[in-house]
C-alpha cells in the first residue's frame, strides 16, 4: 500500500521554475571628454573713422602713369624739320582724337580715312591741310564774301606748301615747335558747348548741348583754316602768312583770332539757351 501522506506532500509541493541567470552586459561608450569652454571677452580697439572721407580712398603715394605707345617711325620729322616727340596735348579730352603719329609728308592718300570715326587716325597736320582744300564757307558764313580755296581744291601739294610756309613763320616768330603751337591753338579754339534745335508740340526752340571732343576738334580746324583764307582774300597777305597769324593768335587765346571769336560766340549763345 502506498503511503497517502507522501502522495499528498508530493502533490502539495510547489513547482520550482528554473530561470536562466541574467547576464548584464555593460556597454562601454567612448565619449569625448568634456571641456569647459570659458568665454573670454576681448576688447577691440576701433579707430576713429572720418565719415567725410571714404574708406576706399586711394593712397596719395600711388600715382597713375600713362605710357604712350612708341611708334616705329619715331625718328621721322615733319618736312624733315620738326619733331613730334616733345608735343604735349593740354586738353585731356582730345588725347584720343588728336593723332600725332610721326610722318615726313602729311599725305596718306586716303588710306586711313575708310570707316566710321576713321579721321581720328589721320595726323592733325594732314587734317589741317585737308580743311584748307575745301571750297565755300560752309553753313555758317562769316562776314564778307570771298572764294575759299584759291582754285586749289584737290591740289594737295599746293596746300602742303602753304602749311610748311606757315610753320616756318610760326617758328621764326615764336621760337617754338610749330606743331606744339598748332596743338595749343586747336585746344583753345575748341568749343565745348553748342546749340541744337528741338521741336516739341509743334514749337521749335534751341537747347544747349555738350560738344563731343571729335566734333569740337573738327570745328576748331575748320575755323582756323577758314580764318587763314579770310584774312588773305583780296589782300597782299599770302595764305601762309594769314594762316600763321591765325594759329599764333589762337595759341595765345587772343581775341583777334577768328576761331576764338567763333568759339566765344557759340558758347555765349549756348549759355543763354540753357
Amino acid at each position: 500500500m502506498v503511503d497517502e501522506k507522501k502522495i499528498e506532500e508530493k502533490v502539495e509541493a510547489p513547482k520550482k521554475e528554473v530561470v536562466a541567470p541574467k547576464v548584464e552586459v555593460k556597454a562601454e561608450a567612448k565619449s569625448a571628454p568634456k571641456v569647459e569652454a570659458k568665454k573670454e571677452f576681448v576688447k577691440r580697439e576701433f579707430k576713429k573713422r572720418d565719415f567725410h572721407k571714404p574708406a576706399y580712398a586711394p593712397k596719395q603715394e600711388e600715382k597713375t602713369i600713362i605710357v604712350k605707345k612708341k611708334s616705329q617711325f619715331a625718328k621721322y620729322k615733319l618736312f624733315n624739320r620738326w619733331s613730334f616727340d616733345e608735343v604735349i596735348i593740354s586738353d585731356p579730352s582730345q588725347v584720343k582724337y588728336m593723332n600725332l603719329e610721326p610722318l615726313i609728308v602729311p599725305h596718306t592718300f586716303g588710306r586711313k580715312s575708310q570707316g566710321r570715326f576713321a579721321k581720328q587716325n589721320i595726323n592733325v597736320v594732314e587734317r589741317l591741310a585737308n580743311k584748307m582744300m575745301r571750297s565755300g564757307q560752309g553753313k555758317r558764313k562769316l562776314s564778307g564774301k570771298y572764294i575759299r580755296g584759291r582754285l586749289g581744291c584737290g591740289k594737295k601739294v599746293q596746300v602742303m606748301q602753304i602749311v610748311e610756309g606757315a610753320f616756318e613763320i610760326i617758328e621764326t616768330k615764336t621760337k617754338k615747335n610749330p606743331i606744339q603751337v598748332l596743338v595749343d591753338a586747336i585746344s583753345n579754339a575748341t568749343p565745348h558747348e553748342d546749340v541744337t534745335r528741338v521741336r516739341k508740340g509743334g514749337v521749335a526752340y534751341s537747347v544747349a548741348v555738350d560738344v563731343s571732343p571729335l566734333k569740337g576738334l573738327d570745328e576748331s580746324l575748320k575755323n582756323i583754316a577758314l580764318a587763314g583764307f579770310g584774312n588773305s582774300f583780296n589782300k597782299k597777305t599770302s595764305a601762309a602768312e594769314a594762316l600763321a597769324e591765325e594759329i599764333i593768335a589762337a595759341e595765345a587765346n587772343d581775341a583777334k583770332s577768328i576761331a576764338i571769336k567763333r568759339k566765344d560766340e557759340v558758347e555765349r549763345i549756348a549759355k543763354a539757351s540753357r
